[in-house]
């Protein structure tokens, strides 16, 4: 068995080796923004990150939602740490780092894995339902031709809110855990832990609209259309990115997504640089929010030391 120690070196080489993988993937950007950057103003990309910040915030706060529903409630400053540094293991080569280092991360307080993994996997569907639903509500009349290509994605919108259902999703946690031979959950989801972390998800899809809306403002384009636009842009570049699971996370696809929805308000070069930045300050909040969340944790438990 592995002892504090053996855990740390496990845990700080995790952290090395995402911040590696992250600053690689920013500064494999970099070249490629330069200039839709020189663009942009120090005010609007500070806003911008500050929008993703309150976006990657709310969507913390849906997976602490379910948490809670499933019966691990977390105090603010804990949950942050374990969501925020667990998602940049997304930056690492395999999509099952950031689930493993939550699950890692939440015994310290108490959580079962099973439920760590309950939690995290529900985000998907959460996500994709609000996600695609706020695509259907500002794509269609505002972009028109532009995305009629992804009209299919719709279709998937009364399949997700069927397959929401606190019993479909109860019945399918415990199904998965029969099969690898693991109790059920003790704490079954319910209506209120789907409807609460929903709602967070669809405030994290306004935040997101509002980051790419100040940026495609500031290559040109302004007005309530192109508000609007951002942010059914942003919902369904993630969410065909998600769904086309051959290009990591969404590498490529969600940019294509991305340019053929702001195609109304911006020219292709400028609704190309426009998806490249969203990416790069994405990118640069995660680790935001991580640092933050870090430091706040570790400034806390110093204190708690000091004071016993």
């Amino acid at each position: 068995m592995k002892g504090p120690p053996a855990k740390k070196v496990v845990r700080y080489g995790f952290l090395l080796i995402a911040i590696g993988f992250g600053v690689w993937a920013v500064a494999g950007q970099w070249s490629a923004v330069t200039d839709a950057f020189a663009r942009l103003s120090w005010f609007e990309l500070a806003a911008s990150l500050i929008a993703v910040v309150g976006a990657l915030i709310a969507g913390m706060l849906m997976w602490r939602a379910l948490l809670a529903d499933l019966g691990s409630p977390l105090r603010f400053p804990d949950a942050a740490r374990i969501f925020f540094v667990g998602q940049l293991g997304k930056y690492i080569p395999g999509s099952l780092w950031p689930v493993l280092a939550q699950m890692e991360m939440g015994r310290d307080h108490g959580i079962p894995r099973t439920r760590s993994a309950s939690a995290f996997f529900l985000t998907y569907p959460i996500y994709l339902a609000s996600g695609l639903t706020v695509a259907l509500a500002t794509l269609p009349l505002l972009a028109g031709d532009s995305v009629s290509q992804y009209g299919w994605l719709l279709l998937l919108i009364p399949v997700l809110v069927a397959g929401l259902q606190p019993g479909v999703v109860n019945w399918a946690i415990n199904k998965a855990l029969r099969l690898a031979r693991k109790p059920p959950l003790p704490t079954p989801l319910t209506r209120r832990g789907i409807v609460t972390s929903t709602g967070w998800a669809f405030a994290g899809w306004l935040a997101y609209g509002i980051h790419l809306a100040i940026i495609v403002h500031g290559l040109g384009a302004s007005g309530w259309q192109a508000a609007l636009l951002s942010c059914g842009a942003f919902a369904l570049a993630w969410c065909l990115g998600f769904l086309v699971v051959i290009a990591p996370a969404g590498a490529g696809v969600r940019e294509v997504a991305m340019v053929a929805a702001l195609a109304p308000v911006l020219d292709r070069g400028s609704a190309i640089a426009a998806a490249l930045c969203s990416r790069l300050i994405v990118s640069v909040g995660d680790f935001v929010c991580a640092a933050i969340a870090g430091a706040v944790t570790k400034k806390r438990v110093n204190v708690t030391e000091t004071v016993e």
